[in-house]
């Protein structure tokens, strides 16, 4: 009987240390994959600023430029409209977001 008991228990005992040792044996493997995981997760993140940055260049340029054909397109209407005044025929009103415009220049 005494055999039995100390088999059982034995039993029970190498069936903790198992599952204590593959649970100790996954935590050292995920901490020693979490740097590498880092690593990688950087690298995307490196690259998706550096994709941002680069459109948002783009953008930024093609926004100046439409702002410059805007001040250009102003300055042209402004004239013909002072032409017009100077030969007597009174022009349209202007839209008033094209009014808003030309008082803030925005």
């Amino acid at each position: 009987m005494l055999t039995l008991i100390g088999a059982v228990y034995t039993a029970r005992t190498s069936k903790a240390a198992a599952v204590t040792s593959a649970e100790a044996t996954r935590v050292v493997a995920a901490v020693q994959v979490a740097p590498a995981q880092r690593s990688e997760d950087l690298k995307v993140l490196q690259a998706t600023v550096s994709r941002v940055d680069e459109e948002n260049g783009a953008l930024r340029g093609r926004v100046s430029r439409v702002e410059s054909i805007l001040r250009a397109f102003a300055w042209t209407t402004d004239r013909w409209a002072q032409q017009m005044y100077r030969a007597g025929i009174e022009p349209e009103p202007v839209h008033p977001l094209v009014d808003e415009y030309n008082r803030t220049g925005v």
